[in-house]
């Protein structure tokens, strides 16, 4: 009997070491992806001695400046909506934080918020950006918040969409593939797997319309998951290594810039309600709710952001860090309506 049992046993594990072997897939070589993923507008620079970094710089060269930070496992193709809005009275720099998009990432250098704040500062300093307002989308959006905190005479104003960085967010709704990436066991199985079923899950679940997620763009998403040494890096932001920092009230009591706080009503992945925690908490911050959007609301409701945040931005984008302390963000849109929401008068759209 014990016979039977272990080879049972036996033959589980290579079934199920055949099927992880027939699902691993290699790394796909930065030149292949740069052939696919490339803009016209792409460029490259290096940073921190060797690291290769991919972003977009356009619009006026004289213009106030706009710098935009894409959350976890995506890339600066989120922003595509918003510049082609913005560029024409902003200077426009989107960026691939390291181990994202087309961006090199080291092996030895802990990613991680800190990491990313420290990027987002050496890309603006070596691009000679003196002032600049600054957005950030989900785990972008908390490179933002502490961007802020950390260079705050840099920053002209400051738009969270989407923002992480509570400390009790509610995590029981994730989409599977953030929910598994917090296994151990998980992850090291997952390192070299074809994620592009979880992946598509995962964008399905950041829109509240699911049929927006396209073929190309899961393809994208999967592709550029698989650069040399993204897989590891977002492995370890998913481990719990990305900031020791939480938002608390006190804390982001110290961001006096004008802030914008945007938000998909139906984000499945970070509730509703951080908007009205974050507007609370910041001095002068706004915030708008879109009732018909999730996670990306920059790509959801692309028009209807961009406008909110040309809207903000020719109110405040060329206001001075002196000025700005005493400044209170004003609505951005005259169709916003004070909502129910606690914690500050939440706009709903």
């Amino acid at each position: 009997m014990l016979r039977k049992f272990a080879a049972i046993i036996l033959t589980l594990v290579a079934v199920l070491a055949a099927g992880w072997f027939a699902l691993k897939r290699p790394d796909i070589p930065y030149e292949t992806l740069e052939s696919s993923y490339t803009l016209p507008e792409s460029q490259f620079l290096t940073v921190s001695g060797d690291i290769k970094l991919h972003y977009t710089d356009t619009g006026p060269r004289d213009a106030p400046v706009v710098v935009l930070v894409h959350g976890f496992a995506a890339s600066l193709h989120t922003w595509q909506p918003w510049r082609k809005t913005l560029e024409n009275s902003y200077r426009v720099i989107t960026l691939d934080l390291p181990g994202h998009g087309l961006s090199r990432v080291s092996d030895d250098h802990p990613v991680s918020i800190d990491y990313y704040v420290d990027t987002v500062e050496a890309v603006t300093r070596k691009l000679k950006v003196d002032q600049f307002s600054l957005a950030g989308s989900s785990m972008g959006g908390n490179v933002a918040w502490q961007y802020a905190l950390a260079h705050p005479d840099q920053l002209a104003s400051l738009i969270l969409v989407d923002a992480s960085g509570w400390p009790d967010a509610n995590q029981g709704d994730d989409p599977l593939v953030f929910r598994l990436l917090r296994i151990p066991l998980a992850r090291i199985l997952m390192k070299d797997l074809d994620l592009s079923g979880l992946i598509e899950g995962g964008l399905r679940d950041s829109f509240a319309n699911p049929d927006l997620v396209s073929q190309d763009m899961v393809e994208r998403y999967t592709a550029m998951s698989r650069a040399p040494g993204h897989r590891d890096a977002m492995l370890r932001l998913m481990a719990g290594s990305n900031s020791r920092v939480k938002a608390s009230k006190q804390r982001l009591a110290d961001i006096r810039v004008p802030t914008l706080i945007l938000w998909g009503k139906q984000d499945n992945l970070i509730p509703v309600g951080d908007a009205a925690r974050f507007e609370a908490a910041l001095p002068n911050a706004v915030a708008i709710t879109y009732p018909d959007a999730g996670h990306i609301p920059q790509e959801e409701v692309a028009d209807e952001s961009a406008s909110d945040v040309r809207a903000f931005l020719d109110r405040h984008a060329a206001v001075s860090p002196a000025m700005s302390t005493d400044a209170v963000a004003t609505p951005v849109s005259e169709t916003a309506q004070t909502g129910n929401a606690t914690g500050g008068g939440l706009r709903p759209r």
